[in-house]
C-alpha cells in the first residue's frame, strides 16, 4: 500500500531492506488482520487476543532483543512496525508494548538466566503472555509513593498491594511485579498468575483504548520463592528503563496513527464536495493538509533519529521525552483537525478519526503525562530537578 503521503516524503528511503520488510510484513498483518474487525472489538471494548498468537508467529514481540528465539531485530524496524499496528489501533499496539517492551524487556534485561530460559522464548513465539505491574491506584505518574511491598518469610518472598492500568494482566501467563522491599526498595518480581492470591480484574467503563485490555491487579498474600526476584533488578531506574523502551515505541505509533487519520483527511478533501466544488479546492483545508504533513513528517523523522541513536546506544532519557512529548501532542492535534475536516460524519464509525482521537488521549496519559515529559526535558536543560 503506498500512498500520497509515504510518496511526497519517502521516509522509507531512509530505511535499511530488512527494516522495511518489517514495517510491510507489519503492514500487511495490521491491514489485512487487525483493520477488518477492529471497529467491532472497540465497540464490544474487546482486546483481539485471537491474534496475539500470530503476532508472535511473525516474530514481532521482543524483537530487538537478541537470543531466545527473538529475532535481533534494529529498533528502527521495531519502530516501524509498531506504527504499523497504531495506524490501525492504538490499543493493539500497546499490546505489542506491553508483551515486549515491558514484561519481555524486564525479563531480558534483569532476570537470571533460568528465567529468562523460562520465560523470553514462550513469550517470543506468543504462547505466553505477559504484564508489567508498576502503576498503582494512588501514584499514577509517581511510583515512588508504591504501596506494594514485599517481605521475607523464610524460603518464600510474600506480596501485598494493588495495581491499576495494567495492561494484559487478565490473560496473562506471568508477570512482572515491582514492590518495595523491607529496607523500601524497590525490586521486580515474576508472578505467574497462577500463584493463589493473585486476582486481576479488567477496567470496563474505559471511553478510550476499548480495543485493549486494561487491568486492576490486587496481590492478597501472594507467595512466591526465593528466585522469583529479578536479580539485576534494584531501585526504580530498573521499571524505568523498561518504561523508556515503551516510550520510544510510541513515539512511533502516533505516526502511525497521525498517518491513518491524514490519508482519511486527503481522501474526503478530493470526494467531498461543497459549494459546487471539492473541499480540497479550498485554500483553508489545503493549508491545514500541508500544515498537518509537515508535523506528521517531522515526527517520523524525530522517531527515525531516536531509533539510530538507540541503535547506537546513544539515546538518553531527555531525548525520549522530546519524542514521546512532541509526537503525541502532534498526533493528538492531527487527529483533531482531520475529525474537523470530515464535518459531522467525522464522529462516527464510518471512519476510524473519532476512535483514533479517543485512543490518543490515553497514550498522552500513560508512560508519562506531558507534563512529566516537560519536566524530563525542564530537568536535562537547566540541571534543576522540579518534580
Amino acid at each position: 500500500m503506498t500512498t500520497t503521503i509515504d510518496q511526497l516524503f519517502n521516509v522509507s528511503d531512509f530505511v535499511t531492506e530488512e527494516e522495511r520488510e518489517w514495517q510491510l510484513k507489519a503492514r500487511d498483518f495490521a491491514q489485512t488482520k487487525i483493520k477488518p474487525i477492529i471497529d467491532q472489538a472497540f465497540e464490544d471494548r474487546r482486546l483481539p487476543v485471537e491474534l496475539l498468537p500470530e503476532v508472535g508467529e511473525f516474530g514481532a514481540f521482543g524483537m530487538y532483543m537478541n537470543g531466545y528465539g527473538l529475532k535481533g531485530a534494529s529498533s528502527v524496524a521495531y519502530g516501524l512496525v509498531a506504527m504499523e499496528f497504531e495506524a490501525v489501533d492504538s490499543g493493539f499496539r500497546t499490546a505489542l508494548s506491553v508483551q515486549g517492551s515491558l514484561a519481555m524487556g524486564a525479563i531480558y534485561k534483569f532476570g537470571s538466566e533460568e528465567q529468562k530460559q523460562e520465560w523470553l522464548p514462550k513469550m517470543g513465539r506468543g504462547e505466553a503472555i505477559g504484564f508489567f505491574g508498576l502503576t498503582e491506584p494512588q501514584g499514577g505518574s509517581d511510583p515512588n509513593t508504591m504501596l506494594t511491598h514485599a517481605r521475607r518469610e523464610g524460603d518464600q518472598w510474600v506480596l501485598n498491594g494493588k495495581k491499576r492500568w495494567i495492561g494484559l494482566a487478565t490473560i496473562a501467563q506471568v508477570g512482572v511485579i515491582w514492590a518495595k522491599d523491607e529496607e523500601g526498595i524497590v525490586r521486580g518480581f515474576v508472578v505467574p498468575t497462577d500463584t493463589p492470591g493473585f486476582t486481576a480484574t479488567a477496567i470496563e467503563n474505559k471511553l478510550s483504548m476499548r480495543a485493549s485490555l486494561q487491568t486492576e491487579i490486587v496481590l492478597e498474600d501472594v507467595r512466591l520463592p526465593l528466585d522469583a526476584i529479578l536479580p539485576g533488578s534494584k531501585g526504580l531506574s530498573s521499571p524505568f528503563k523498561c518504561l523508556n523502551e515503551a516510550r520510544y515505541g510510541i513515539a512511533w505509533g502516533v505516526m502511525g496513527a497521525a498517518r491513518a487519520c491524514l490519508e482519511v483527511a486527503v481522501e474526503r478533501s478530493q470526494t467531498r464536495e461543497v459549494f459546487g466544488a471539492p473541499i480540497g479546492s479550498k485554500q483553508i483545508i489545503q493549508a491545514k493538509l500541508a500544515d498537518m504533513f509537515v508535523e506528521y513528517e517531522k515526527g517520523l523523522l524525530l522517531a527515525l533519529h531516536l531509533g539510530r541513536l538507540k541503535d547506537a546506544g546513544n539515546l538518553s532519557y531527555g531525548q525520549i521525552s522530546v519524542g514521546k512529548l512532541n509526537n503525541v501532542r502532534e498526533a493528538i492535534k492531527i487527529a483533531g483537525t482531520c475529525r474537523s475536516i470530515l464535518g459531522g460524519d467525522g464522529i462516527t464509525s464510518d471512519f476510524p478519526v473519532m476512535r483514533h482521537m479517543a485512543n490518543l488521549e490515553s497514550v498522552r496519559t500513560y508512560e508519562g503525562t506531558d507534563e512529566v515529559h516537560q519536566l524530563v526535558i525542564g530537568r536535562e536543560l537547566t540541571g534543576i530537578a522540579a518534580f
